[in-house]
Protein backbone atom coordinates (compact mmCIF):
# COMPACT_ATOMS: atom_id res chain seq x y z
CA UNK A 1 0.00 0.00 0.00
CA UNK A 2 0.96 3.47 -0.94
CA UNK A 3 2.13 5.37 2.38
CA UNK A 4 1.10 9.43 2.61
CA UNK A 5 1.64 12.11 4.90
CA UNK A 6 -1.38 14.08 6.92
CA UNK A 7 -1.53 16.91 9.18
CA UNK A 8 -3.70 16.45 12.24
CA UNK A 9 -4.73 19.16 14.46
CA UNK A 10 -5.78 16.50 17.63
CA UNK A 11 -7.11 19.38 20.50
CA UNK A 12 -7.48 23.13 20.74
CA UNK A 13 -5.71 25.73 22.37
CA UNK A 14 -5.99 29.55 23.24
CA UNK A 15 -4.01 30.57 20.52
CA UNK A 16 -3.32 29.24 16.81
CA UNK A 17 0.39 28.99 17.75
CA UNK A 18 -0.36 26.93 20.66
CA UNK A 19 -2.41 24.75 18.72
CA UNK A 20 0.34 24.52 16.01
CA UNK A 21 3.27 23.91 18.29
CA UNK A 22 1.54 21.44 20.65
CA UNK A 23 -1.20 19.77 18.85
CA UNK A 24 -0.71 19.87 14.97
CA UNK A 25 1.05 16.55 14.29
CA UNK A 26 1.82 14.68 10.87
CA UNK A 27 1.10 11.05 11.02
CA UNK A 28 1.09 8.71 8.62
CA UNK A 29 -1.80 8.23 5.79
CA UNK A 30 -2.63 4.95 3.79
CA UNK A 31 -3.99 6.24 0.20
CA UNK A 32 -7.65 5.40 -0.03
CA UNK A 33 -8.25 1.95 -1.96
CA UNK A 34 -10.70 3.23 -5.34
CA UNK A 35 -12.57 -0.32 -4.75
CA UNK A 36 -14.02 1.11 -1.96
CA UNK A 37 -15.40 4.44 -2.88
CA UNK A 38 -18.68 5.37 -2.50
CA UNK A 39 -20.44 5.65 -5.84
CA UNK A 40 -20.46 9.59 -6.20
CA UNK A 41 -16.86 9.34 -4.68
CA UNK A 42 -13.51 11.07 -6.43
CA UNK A 43 -10.05 10.68 -4.90
CA UNK A 44 -7.50 13.31 -5.23
CA UNK A 45 -3.84 12.99 -4.94
CA UNK A 46 -3.45 16.45 -3.43
CA UNK A 47 -0.46 18.87 -4.96
CA UNK A 48 -0.99 21.81 -3.37
CA UNK A 49 -3.21 23.11 -0.56
CA UNK A 50 -3.76 26.92 0.32
CA UNK A 51 -2.40 28.34 4.03
CA UNK A 52 -5.69 30.71 4.63
CA UNK A 53 -6.26 32.80 7.53
CA UNK A 54 -9.21 31.02 8.57
CA UNK A 55 -7.31 27.31 8.78
CA UNK A 56 -4.93 29.31 11.94
CA UNK A 57 -8.49 30.97 13.34
CA UNK A 58 -10.03 27.58 12.87
CA UNK A 59 -6.79 25.44 14.19
CA UNK A 60 -7.90 27.17 17.67
CA UNK A 61 -11.51 27.68 17.62
CA UNK A 62 -11.65 31.26 16.79
CA UNK A 63 -13.34 30.65 13.88
CA UNK A 64 -17.78 30.65 13.75
CA UNK A 65 -17.30 26.93 12.51
CA UNK A 66 -15.55 24.26 13.77
CA UNK A 67 -14.79 20.91 12.12
CA UNK A 68 -15.13 17.62 14.99
CA UNK A 69 -11.40 16.73 16.53
CA UNK A 70 -9.50 15.41 15.13
CA UNK A 71 -9.50 16.85 12.00
CA UNK A 72 -6.99 17.89 8.77
CA UNK A 73 -6.34 21.33 8.49
CA UNK A 74 -6.68 23.32 4.72
CA UNK A 75 -9.89 24.36 3.80
CA UNK A 76 -8.81 25.01 0.00
CA UNK A 77 -6.80 21.89 -2.09
CA UNK A 78 -6.20 20.94 -5.26
CA UNK A 79 -4.47 18.29 -6.77
CA UNK A 80 -4.56 15.11 -9.61
CA UNK A 81 -7.92 12.38 -9.81
CA UNK A 82 -6.44 8.91 -8.67
CA UNK A 83 -9.97 7.38 -8.74
CA UNK A 84 -13.66 8.09 -8.59
CA UNK A 85 -16.81 6.04 -8.03
CA UNK A 86 -18.98 4.27 -10.57
CA UNK A 87 -21.63 7.26 -10.79
CA UNK A 88 -19.03 10.14 -11.11
CA UNK A 89 -19.76 11.42 -14.67
CA UNK A 90 -17.29 10.84 -18.04
CA UNK A 91 -16.60 14.66 -17.69
CA UNK A 92 -14.40 14.02 -14.63
CA UNK A 93 -11.40 11.27 -15.44
CA UNK A 94 -8.57 9.92 -13.63
CA UNK A 95 -5.46 12.34 -14.69
CA UNK A 96 -7.74 15.55 -14.50
CA UNK A 97 -6.17 18.36 -12.98
CA UNK A 98 -8.82 19.50 -10.45
CA UNK A 99 -9.65 22.07 -7.39
CA UNK A 100 -11.90 21.36 -4.50
CA UNK A 101 -14.42 23.56 -3.62
CA UNK A 102 -14.25 24.00 0.19
CA UNK A 103 -17.81 25.12 0.43
CA UNK A 104 -18.91 21.13 -0.67
CA UNK A 105 -15.38 19.19 1.13
CA UNK A 106 -13.57 19.60 3.40
CA UNK A 107 -12.70 21.61 7.19
CA UNK A 108 -15.47 24.11 6.26
CA UNK A 109 -18.09 21.85 4.77
CA UNK A 110 -19.98 19.20 6.79
CA UNK A 111 -20.84 15.43 6.42
CA UNK A 112 -18.71 12.65 5.69
CA UNK A 113 -16.53 14.60 3.59
CA UNK A 114 -15.22 17.48 6.49
CA UNK A 115 -12.56 15.12 7.66
CA UNK A 116 -10.79 15.23 3.99
CA UNK A 117 -8.40 18.12 4.41
CA UNK A 118 -5.87 19.89 2.10
CA UNK A 119 -2.73 19.76 4.67
CA UNK A 120 -2.53 15.89 3.49
CA UNK A 121 -1.51 13.27 0.56
CA UNK A 122 -4.64 12.34 -0.71
CA UNK A 123 -8.19 13.45 -0.06
CA UNK A 124 -11.66 11.73 -0.73
CA UNK A 125 -14.95 14.38 -2.39
CA UNK A 126 -17.73 14.50 -3.57
CA UNK A 127 -17.73 14.45 -7.10
CA UNK A 128 -19.97 18.18 -6.73
CA UNK A 129 -16.88 19.65 -5.44
CA UNK A 130 -14.67 18.73 -8.39
CA UNK A 131 -14.00 21.33 -10.40
CA UNK A 132 -11.49 21.83 -13.31
CA UNK A 133 -7.91 23.79 -12.80
CA UNK A 134 -8.15 26.14 -15.57
CA UNK A 135 -5.04 25.81 -18.11
CA UNK A 136 -3.60 29.18 -17.01
CA UNK A 137 -3.31 28.58 -13.35
CA UNK A 138 -0.41 26.15 -11.66
CA UNK A 139 -1.38 24.12 -8.57
CA UNK A 140 -0.22 26.47 -6.20
CA UNK A 141 -2.28 29.58 -7.94
CA UNK A 142 -5.35 27.27 -8.29
CA UNK A 143 -5.76 26.15 -4.58
CA UNK A 144 -5.25 30.42 -4.09
CA UNK A 145 -8.21 31.27 -6.20
CA UNK A 146 -11.26 30.61 -4.70
CA UNK A 147 -11.37 31.54 -0.87
CA UNK A 148 -10.06 34.87 -1.84
CA UNK A 149 -11.48 36.03 -4.92
CA UNK A 150 -15.08 34.67 -4.12
CA UNK A 151 -14.39 36.65 -0.75
CA UNK A 152 -13.47 40.02 -2.31
CA UNK A 153 -15.66 39.83 -5.45
CA UNK A 154 -18.67 39.30 -2.48
CA UNK A 155 -17.64 42.23 -0.30
CA UNK A 156 -16.76 44.65 -3.05
CA UNK A 157 -19.43 43.46 -6.02
CA UNK A 158 -22.35 41.99 -4.59
CA UNK A 159 -22.48 44.09 -1.11
CA UNK A 160 -20.26 46.81 -1.56
CA UNK A 161 -21.53 48.29 -5.14
CA UNK A 162 -18.65 49.08 -6.40
CA UNK A 163 -18.23 50.92 -9.48
CA UNK A 164 -16.11 52.48 -12.20
CA UNK A 165 -14.85 56.33 -11.53
CA UNK A 166 -15.10 55.44 -7.43
CA UNK A 167 -12.16 55.25 -5.28
CA UNK A 168 -11.70 52.38 -2.68
CA UNK A 169 -9.24 52.16 0.48
CA UNK A 170 -8.22 48.51 0.80
CA UNK A 171 -6.73 47.39 4.13
CA UNK A 172 -4.96 44.37 4.88
CA UNK A 173 -3.93 44.70 0.90
CA UNK A 174 -0.62 42.33 0.89
CA UNK A 175 -2.61 39.77 2.39
CA UNK A 176 -4.52 36.76 0.28
CA UNK A 177 -7.66 38.55 0.20
CA UNK A 178 -6.38 42.21 0.44
CA UNK A 179 -4.58 41.29 -2.76
CA UNK A 180 -7.26 40.17 -4.43
CA UNK A 181 -9.17 43.18 -3.65
CA UNK A 182 -6.59 44.82 -5.17
CA UNK A 183 -7.25 42.87 -8.62
CA UNK A 184 -11.00 43.24 -8.49
CA UNK A 185 -11.15 46.64 -7.91
CA UNK A 186 -9.23 47.45 -10.26
CA UNK A 187 -10.98 45.49 -12.97
CA UNK A 188 -14.14 47.11 -12.04
CA UNK A 189 -12.38 50.42 -12.90
CA UNK A 190 -11.82 51.95 -9.25
CA UNK A 191 -9.17 53.78 -8.25
CA UNK A 192 -7.58 51.86 -5.52
CA UNK A 193 -5.96 53.10 -2.18
CA UNK A 194 -4.00 50.02 -0.46
CA UNK A 195 -2.78 50.49 3.15
CA UNK A 196 -0.52 48.23 4.79
CA UNK A 197 2.53 48.18 7.80
CA UNK A 198 5.67 47.47 5.73
CA UNK A 199 6.97 49.35 2.28
CA UNK A 200 8.35 45.99 0.79
CA UNK A 201 5.01 44.80 0.75
CA UNK A 202 3.22 47.58 -0.27
CA UNK A 203 5.57 47.74 -3.09
CA UNK A 204 4.38 44.70 -3.93
CA UNK A 205 0.95 45.21 -4.04
CA UNK A 206 1.15 48.63 -5.84
CA UNK A 207 3.35 46.45 -8.37
CA UNK A 208 -0.19 44.56 -8.77
CA UNK A 209 -2.48 47.05 -9.19
CA UNK A 210 -3.40 49.47 -6.24
CA UNK A 211 -2.67 53.14 -7.79
CA UNK A 212 -1.60 54.03 -4.00
CA UNK A 213 -0.19 52.70 -0.97
CA UNK A 214 -0.66 54.44 2.62
CA UNK A 215 1.99 53.08 5.22
CA UNK A 216 -0.38 53.10 8.01
CA UNK A 217 2.39 52.01 11.14
CA UNK A 218 2.21 54.20 13.95
CA UNK A 219 5.21 56.22 14.62
CA UNK A 220 3.84 57.68 17.88
CA UNK A 221 4.42 54.99 20.54
CA UNK A 222 1.08 56.19 22.02
CA UNK A 223 -0.83 55.40 18.82
CA UNK A 224 -1.75 52.19 17.31
CA UNK A 225 -2.07 52.96 13.77
CA UNK A 226 -0.61 56.64 12.24
CA UNK A 227 -3.38 59.05 11.33
CA UNK A 228 -3.66 58.43 7.55
CA UNK A 229 -6.33 60.28 7.26
CA UNK A 230 -4.43 63.53 5.96
CA UNK A 231 -3.07 61.13 3.11
CA UNK A 232 -6.61 59.58 1.94
CA UNK A 233 -7.52 63.30 1.40
CA UNK A 234 -4.83 64.32 -0.20
CA UNK A 235 -5.30 61.72 -2.78
CA UNK A 236 -8.90 62.53 -2.92
CA UNK A 237 -8.86 66.09 -3.75
CA UNK A 238 -10.36 66.47 0.02
CA UNK A 239 -13.56 64.02 -0.71
CA UNK A 240 -12.55 61.27 0.82
CA UNK A 241 -13.12 57.72 -0.37
CA UNK A 242 -16.39 56.04 -2.00
CA UNK A 243 -15.68 52.88 -0.51
CA UNK A 244 -13.84 51.17 2.62
CA UNK A 245 -12.79 47.27 2.43
CA UNK A 246 -11.73 46.67 5.66
CA UNK A 247 -10.65 43.12 6.92
CA UNK A 248 -8.27 44.32 9.94
CA UNK A 249 -10.43 45.97 12.30
CA UNK A 250 -9.45 47.97 15.59
CA UNK A 251 -7.85 50.77 15.14
CA UNK A 252 -7.70 50.53 11.37
CA UNK A 253 -11.00 50.90 11.46
CA UNK A 254 -11.55 53.89 13.32
CA UNK A 255 -9.33 55.75 11.74
CA UNK A 256 -11.10 54.99 8.59
CA UNK A 257 -14.14 56.46 9.43
CA UNK A 258 -12.60 59.92 9.27
CA UNK A 259 -11.37 59.16 5.50
CA UNK A 260 -14.76 58.67 3.59
CA UNK A 261 -17.03 60.82 1.70
CA UNK A 262 -20.45 61.58 2.96
CA UNK A 263 -23.09 58.04 2.46
CA UNK A 264 -19.99 56.23 1.80
CA UNK A 265 -19.83 51.81 2.22
CA UNK A 266 -18.30 50.53 5.03
CA UNK A 267 -17.40 46.88 4.06
CA UNK A 268 -16.49 44.92 6.85
CA UNK A 269 -14.73 42.11 6.15
CA UNK A 270 -12.63 40.50 8.81
CA UNK A 271 -10.83 41.45 11.61
CA UNK A 272 -7.20 40.42 11.89
CA UNK A 273 -5.81 42.75 13.98
CA UNK A 274 -7.90 41.77 16.82
CA UNK A 275 -8.30 38.08 16.34
CA UNK A 276 -9.14 37.12 20.02
CA UNK A 277 -12.72 38.23 20.09
CA UNK A 278 -14.06 34.49 20.54
CA UNK A 279 -11.57 34.14 23.47
CA UNK A 280 -10.35 30.96 22.18
CA UNK A 281 -11.55 26.94 22.50
CA UNK A 282 -14.84 28.21 20.62
CA UNK A 283 -15.90 30.37 23.28
CA UNK A 284 -18.04 33.53 22.44
CA UNK A 285 -19.38 36.92 24.02
CA UNK A 286 -16.15 38.11 24.94
CA UNK A 287 -15.67 41.43 26.10
CA UNK A 288 -12.99 42.29 23.23
CA UNK A 289 -15.34 42.66 20.10
CA UNK A 290 -14.58 45.39 17.83
CA UNK A 291 -16.50 48.61 18.39
CA UNK A 292 -17.19 51.42 15.85
CA UNK A 293 -18.31 55.48 16.92
CA UNK A 294 -21.95 55.46 16.00
CA UNK A 295 -21.72 59.45 16.34
CA UNK A 296 -19.14 58.80 13.03
CA UNK A 297 -21.13 56.89 11.36
CA UNK A 298 -24.12 58.89 11.73
CA UNK A 299 -23.06 62.54 10.37
CA UNK A 300 -21.30 60.65 7.33
CA UNK A 301 -24.49 58.70 6.57
CA UNK A 302 -22.16 55.89 6.21
CA UNK A 303 -23.86 52.06 5.13
CA UNK A 304 -22.01 50.12 7.34
CA UNK A 305 -22.13 46.41 5.96
CA UNK A 306 -21.24 43.30 7.01
CA UNK A 307 -19.23 41.04 4.50
CA UNK A 308 -19.27 37.40 5.79
CA UNK A 309 -18.92 35.65 2.35
CA UNK A 310 -18.99 32.16 3.06
CA UNK A 311 -22.31 32.70 5.52
CA UNK A 312 -24.27 35.03 2.93
CA UNK A 313 -23.74 32.68 0.66
CA UNK A 314 -25.04 29.90 2.83
CA UNK A 315 -28.40 32.39 3.07
CA UNK A 316 -28.60 32.53 -0.59
CA UNK A 317 -26.57 30.10 -2.89
CA UNK A 318 -28.64 31.93 -6.08
CA UNK A 319 -25.45 34.57 -5.23
CA UNK A 320 -22.18 32.61 -6.01
CA UNK A 321 -22.98 31.22 -9.88
CA UNK A 322 -22.07 34.73 -11.18
CA UNK A 323 -19.39 35.27 -8.73
CA UNK A 324 -17.87 31.73 -9.98
CA UNK A 325 -18.63 32.68 -13.97
CA UNK A 326 -17.02 36.11 -13.63
CA UNK A 327 -14.07 34.78 -11.89
CA UNK A 328 -13.19 31.92 -14.08
CA UNK A 329 -13.89 34.27 -17.44
CA UNK A 330 -11.41 36.18 -15.70
CA UNK A 331 -8.59 33.98 -14.78
CA UNK A 332 -9.35 32.54 -18.61
CA UNK A 333 -8.90 35.99 -20.01
CA UNK A 334 -5.51 36.72 -18.30
CA UNK A 335 -6.92 39.52 -15.76
CA UNK A 336 -6.57 37.94 -12.41
CA UNK A 337 -3.97 35.36 -11.63
CA UNK A 338 -3.09 34.93 -7.54
CA UNK A 339 0.02 36.29 -7.00
CA UNK A 340 2.05 33.66 -4.57
CA UNK A 341 5.02 34.19 -2.77
CA UNK A 342 6.21 31.15 -0.38
CA UNK A 343 5.92 27.32 -0.87
CA UNK A 344 6.47 24.94 1.92
CA UNK A 345 6.62 21.36 2.29
CA UNK A 346 4.04 19.56 4.30
CA UNK A 347 6.53 18.45 6.60
CA UNK A 348 7.14 22.01 7.44
CA UNK A 349 3.88 22.84 7.58
CA UNK A 350 4.47 24.38 11.07
CA UNK A 351 7.11 26.89 9.79
CA UNK A 352 3.94 27.67 6.86
CA UNK A 353 1.36 28.18 9.87
CA UNK A 354 3.79 30.62 11.74
CA UNK A 355 4.75 32.62 8.48
CA UNK A 356 1.18 33.12 7.85
CA UNK A 357 0.21 34.04 11.41
CA UNK A 358 3.75 36.58 11.74
CA UNK A 359 2.71 38.42 8.39
CA UNK A 360 5.60 37.34 6.61
CA UNK A 361 3.45 36.12 3.75
CA UNK A 362 2.57 38.55 0.89
CA UNK A 363 -0.40 37.31 -1.28
CA UNK A 364 -0.54 34.14 -1.08
CA UNK A 365 1.38 30.91 -0.37
CA UNK A 366 1.07 26.97 -0.34
CA UNK A 367 1.88 23.36 0.81
CA UNK A 368 2.86 20.81 -1.10
CA UNK A 369 3.04 17.03 0.31
CA UNK A 370 6.07 16.45 -1.47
Amino acid sequence: MIKGIKAQVIELAETPMESVEQFLKIVEQEVPNTNELDEEDVLIEIKSSAIGWVDLMMASGHYQHQPPLPYTPGLEYCGVVMGKGKKVENHIKVGDKVLVDGFVSGPRSSGKYQKYGGFASYAVAPKEAIIPIPERLNFDQACNLLGSYETAYYCLVTNGQLKAGETVLIHGASGATGMAAVHIAKLIGATVIATGRFDDKLAIVKEQGADYVINTKATNPDEKVRKFRTDVKALTDGKGVDVVYDGVGGAISEESLRCVKFGARFLIVGWASTPFVAKGKGKRGAPNANRLPTNLILIKGLKVLGSPMVIGTQNDVRIRAKRLKDIFQWVEEGKITPYISQVFSLKNVKEAMKAKWNGKIIGGAAVRPE
